[in-house]
């Protein structure tokens, strides 16, 4: 065989080689970020009296702390209406500008904007495959049982404050009766005409029987703030 036939052989068998390296050398794995966003995995009280928001911010800290992500600020997602002289506390101003990624690395939203919305024009990925505990488990929803979707929240859809009258944050985050009540969003999207996530109906009362009775269990929602 000539030399320049076994020249072209052998560059025809590197190249063959040079493919079946490529070919078994593994795929960069996904980049890995820190949790930023989950489903409270226990409800403390079950009831609407969380401590305020700062109580509501030390059940979101605890939690996160227990999975090894409180080296980061956490808020839980409420809003609070102008009461007692104070103004307006909107939680789409609480929690930081994201991106927030789950427990299973699945981004939520890409920041506050993509975040919030209608049905129509939010961007989010708040839906009950991705709506995770700190654990990373699902959270009971429609048809389940018991069905536990109903999240907290006193937000619009814009995650803005409801007005005072009629009271939309069990009076602050500290009622646990049946005289306040609480708006409440759906974590697996589901139920009625209006599935958004953060803004969907009432709550029956704001006691641990009346969030139980609507659909709830008094779960938040959580983000990371930096």
């Amino acid at each position: 065989m000539r030399k320049s036939h076994l020249f072209a052989a052998a560059v025809v068998i590197a190249a063959a080689a040079s493919t079946a390296v490529l070919a078994q050398a593994p795929a960069n794995p996904p980049v890995q970020h820190p949790l930023g966003f989950f489903v409270t995995s226990t409800t403390p009280t079950g009831s609407g009296n969380l401590g305020g928001l700062t109580g509501a911010d030390k059940i979101c800290q605890d939690l996160a702390s227990a999975v090894g992500a409180g080296a980061r600020k956490w808020r839980a997602y409420l809003s609070v209406p102008a009461m007692d002289g104070k103004p307006a506390v909107n939680a789409r101003d609480r929690i930081g500008p994201g991106p927030w990624y789950n427990a299973k690395n699945t981004l939520i939203a890409a920041n506050v904007d993509d975040l919030h919305g209608d049905v129509q024009r939010d961007r989010n990925n708040i839906q009950k495959a991705n709506a995770l505990t700190e654990k990373g488990e699902l959270i009971l929803g429609a048809g389940d049982k018991p069905n536990q979707h109903d999240i907290l929240t006193g937000s619009d859809s814009d995650g803005g404050a409801l007005a005072a009258a009629p009271d939309a944050s069990c009076n602050g985050w500290t009622a646990d009766d049946d005289t306040h009540k609480a708006m409440l969003g759906h974590a697996d999207r589901t139920g009625g005409p209006n599935i958004s996530w953060n803004s969907n109906h009432m709550s029956q009362g704001c006691s641990a029987p009346k969030l139980v009775a609507t659909g709830g269990a008094g779960h938040l929602y959580c983000f990371g703030l930096d």
